[in-house]
């Protein structure tokens, strides 16, 4: 007489677990990638605000020109670039969206102010 044997086969737990476990790598992954890309729209917002106000100050005008030249071209055409100046500074703000990738994430977009002395000889003299 042949005994047959009551054990229950394991095959296609390894795929169940992977298939479980994807998800959430791909979501850390995603908000990694999310860091970076917020990370570099305020580095670039910035750069945008120091570049507008040093030409602010240094020509007269001309600085939000610059400050648009000075990023990529893929966020300078959202970069909204306040300047303000007055006899002893030029002040610059600059605010871009940042696009989200993660499903269901807000983020706020990335504002800088740059603030430099007014050397415009117009104002300063010679």
């Amino acid at each position: 007489m042949h005994r047959k044997r009551k054990w229950r086969s394991e095959r296609g737990q390894v795929a169940l677990e992977y298939i479980g476990f994807v998800p959430i790598v791909l979501f850390v992954g995603l908000c990694g990638i999310q860091l970076g890309w917020i990370g570099y729209v305020h580095e670039q917002a910035d750069t945008a605000a120091r570049t507008a106000a040093r030409v602010e100050a240094r020509t007269g005008g001309g600085g939000e020109a610059a400050g648009r030249a000075a990023i990529s071209s893929g966020l300078a055409s959202r970069a909204v670039i306040v300047v303000s100046k007055n006899a002893d500074a030029v002040t610059v703000t600059v605010t871009i969206a940042v696009n989200s990738i993660v499903p269901g994430l807000s983020v706020d977009p990335a504002t800088r102010t740059a603030v430099m002395p007014n050397d415009d000889p117009k104002v300063t003299g010679p």
